[in-house]
């Protein structure tokens, strides 16, 4: 698909991608350049307080994990076995 360079450097995605990947008015994009190609690449931004929540409650488990205290399966069937038998 060919697209313009409009004013400002605005470029317009053609609709049929927009709809293939599922994108909305609002969505973040990373744009970068590799090898002489332009990339355009969705991407999930998270606030900074949810990802220090998240980050703090992977080190809680991996000492958990450490200490014997926080049980680990070698499965998702494992997982569901504990599950059902509590």
């Amino acid at each position: 698909m060919l697209a313009e360079l409009r004013q400002k450097s605005q470029v317009t995605i053609p609709k049929e991608i927009i709809v293939k990947l599922g994108l909305s008015e609002g969505d973040k994009l990373d744009i970068f350049e590799k090898d002489g190609t332009i990339c355009i690449m969705p991407v999930v931004v998270y606030p900074k307080n949810y990802l220090d929540e998240l980050r703090k409650e992977i080190d809680d488990v991996k000492v958990k994990i450490a200490s014997g205290k926080q049980p680990v399966f070698d499965s998702v069937d494992a997982l569901f076995d504990k599950l059902e038998a509590d």
